[in-house]
């Protein structure tokens, strides 16, 4: 078979800051997917990118051809309008799990096609598989009779045909130096989304220590790309910029954090996790036509628990059961009177990867125990020798890199520090 282009002439032409056309995109995304372009040419490519950038038609097109990598689904024929939320990841991140459920209780389908963890920030699958019995691998047919006649939310991992482009790149810019490009991250993220097939997304797209985004002004960047994108492929498509210079909640880890989603799911919980659980769900309920939905009330009457428990259930887990419990804690406690005025995201989540919650290369095993449950949030009053935080692990031998990953990551200060108003930063609506 010939070819129709040169993949060098393709290098070339963005490495001379030119502008790709349609064809040499969609040749080159297939080519690259059949193996005819070999790794370090769409190595070359990507550092091309990276340095030159791309306009919005390129990284349309460049989105597309991913989506045309594989298959895609289709939920035109459920008897419920679908949302999708998607996080740019963070620690304490535990949102899709009381999200999930709660936009449910209002007769919209959510499917939640979710990730694992790398690194610092956890993932929501690693999450939901602390609980006994619970399936992340099930079937498209499952996926439509949960989201059409069942509880109407998913949580489960995407299907390997959807977007393999998507996949096969994504490894390949990890190990050169080109994940922290808007063009290629957006790219990513919503030819994955897109393929889903969702009617409506809303973007989480975290700012600040703990995120892959921390600076402000980028993540406003990334989050418009991604919105344009989802626009110019027909999916109603908001964005939120949420703060991720602290963790979220008061637990970062897996089974931790499903505690503190039922406790959001049974009315209670953190303010920060409530606040965005429901800011979320909001842009989610409206643009299915819902926007008066009472979502406050399902989280308190039981609506949105209701939901949870037969999502689970559904997935072969038992909602019911105990979580399991780390053998072995530790405490960081303070050394000094006065305020805890500062509590780095990225320090904590460095820390509970290295008790076990998370993995450093994928296919790694995690701990469902290992986590950090926080007992002080920056503006809080503290009394020297009083616990800020307890670590926990099934290995013990792991508390030393985990200790030593919090220095310098905490402050305690005479003064009381101005705190956030609120962990939403900023929205950005599809123009």
């Amino acid at each position: 078979m010939t070819e129709p282009f040169d993949v060098v002439d393709v290098i070339r032409a963005k490495r001379d800051g030119n502008t790709l056309d349609p064809e040499q995109i969609d040749w080159v995304i297939d080519a690259y997917t059949r193996g005819v372009v070999g790794d370090e040419q769409m190595a070359a490519l990507a550092m091309a990118i990276f340095l030159r950038g791309m306009n919005r038609q390129e990284i349309g097109r460049w989105t597309q051809a991913m989506i045309d990598s594989g298959e895609t689904m289709d939920f035109s024929s459920l008897p419920r309008p679908t949302a999708d939320k998607h996080s740019t990841g963070g620690v304490g991140d535990k949102i899709t799990l009381p999200l999930a459920p709660l936009v449910a209780a209002f007769d919209v389908a959510v499917p939640q096609l979710s990730g694992r963890g790398l690194g610092h920030t956890g993932g929501t699958l690693d999450k939901m598989e602390a609980i006994a019995g619970w399936q992340a691998e099930i079937p498209n047919e499952q996926i439509m009779d949960m989201l059409g006649t069942g509880p109407g939310a998913v949580i489960c991992a995407a299907g390997a045909g959807l977007a393999p482009a998507d996949k096969k790149l994504y490894a390949l810019r990890d190990i050169t130096a080109t994940v922290d490009c808007v063009p290629l991250i957006s790219s990513s993220i919503m030819s994955k989304k897109i393929a889903e097939g969702t009617d409506s997304l809303v973007l989480d797209v975290k700012v600040g220590s703990g995120a892959f985004m921390k600076d402000r002004d980028a993540a406003r960047e990334l989050a418009s790309t991604m919105v344009a994108l989802g626009v110019d492929h027909g999916v109603k498509t908001t964005a939120l910029l949420t703060d991720m210079d602290t963790p979220l909640g008061l637990t970062a880890g897996n089974a931790l954090e499903v505690r503190e989603s039922v406790e959001v799911l049974a009315g209670g919980g953190p303010k920060d996790v409530i606040e965005l659980t429901l800011a979320l769900a909001r842009e989610m309920v409206s643009a299915a036509g819902k926007p008066d939905a009472d979502l406050e009330a399902a989280l308190k009457d039981g609506r949105a628990m209701d939901r949870w428990k037969a999502m689970v259930r559904d997935q072969g887990g038992d909602p019911d059961a105990p979580l399991p419990v780390a053998e072995h804690t530790h405490d960081i406690v303070a050394e000094s009177d006065g305020y805890l005025s500062r509590l780095d995201a990225m320090a904590v989540g460095v820390s509970a990867w290295r008790l076990g919650a998370g993995r450093a290369r994928k296919g790694e095993q995690v701990q469902a125990v290992a986590g950090i449950e926080l007992h002080a949030k920056p503006g809080d009053q503290v009394r020297r020798g009083q616990t800020l935080m307890t670590l926990h692990t099934a290995t013990p031998e792991r508390f030393d890199r985990a200790i030593a990953a919090l220095d310098g990551g905490y402050s305690i200060t005479a003064d009381k520090p101005a705190v956030r108003e609120s962990v939403v930063l900023e929205r950005i609506a599809g123009v």
